[in-house]
C-alpha cells in the first residue's frame, strides 16, 4: 500500500495530537506559504512530510524494528517551523507569552528536545526521528531548491 507514505499524514492519533499539529500550522504555516506562495509552500509541506516519513521508515527498519504505524503531520510541520525560521530569522516567538526566543534558537531547542527525547527513549510512542527528519528535509529543501544556506542567514541575522 505505497499510498500510506502520502496518506499517513492526515491521519493522527487522538484529538491533542491533531489539535498541536493544526495549531503549530495555524502559526508558521500562514505566514511561510503568504511568504513562498501558496504552490511552493505545498510543495515543501508534501515532499518534506513524505520524505521526513521515508527516512522515519528506513531508520526503524535499520533498526529492526518491522511494525511501525507513522501518524500525523509532525514531519511536515517540523518542515514548516524550519522555513519560517530561514525566512524570518530575526522574528521573536514568546513561550509562554512572557519569554522572546530568536526563530532559528527556537529550531535548535526543539532539534536537541527531540534528540534528548529520542535517545533517553522519552514517550517512546512518539517518532522523534520524523520531526529531526521535517527539519533535515527543509534544510536541504532551501539548499538544493533555493540555493539559501538557513546557517548562514541566521549567522548573517545576529552577527553583522
Amino acid at each position: 500500500m505505497y499510498w500510506q507514505i502520502f496518506t499517513y499524514m492526515f491521519i493522527h492519533g487522538n484529538f491533542m495530537h491533531i489539535f498541536s499539529n493544526m495549531i503549530g500550522l495555524f502559526f508558521f504555516g500562514m505566514t511561510v506559504e503568504k511568504a513562498l506562495g501558496s504552490k511552493e509552500f505545498l510543495l515543501l509541506y508534501f515532499i518534506c512530510g513524505i520524505v521526513s516519513g521515508l527516512l522515519s521508515l528506513l531508520y526503524y527498519y535499520l533498526k529492526g524494528t518491522y511494525s511501525v504505524f507513522l501518524m500525523g503531520a509532525s514531519g511536515a510541520l517540523f518542515a514548516i517551523m524550519f522555513a519560517y525560521a530561514v525566512i524570518f530569522p530575526r522574528a521573536k516567538l514568546y513561550i509562554w507569552g512572557l519569554l522572546p526566543i530568536p526563530s532559528p534558537l527556537l529550531v535548535i531547542l526543539y532539534a536537541a528536545i527531540e534528540v534528548f527525547s529520542q535517545l533517553a527513549g522519552y514517550k517512546s510512542n512518539i517518532a522523534h526521528y520524523a520531526h529531526l527528519f521535517g527539519f533535515l528535509c527543509a534544510f536541504l529543501y532551501f539548499q538544493i531548491r533555493m540555493g539559501i544556506n538557513p546557517f548562514k542567514i541566521w549567522k548573517n541575522a545576529y552577527l553583522k
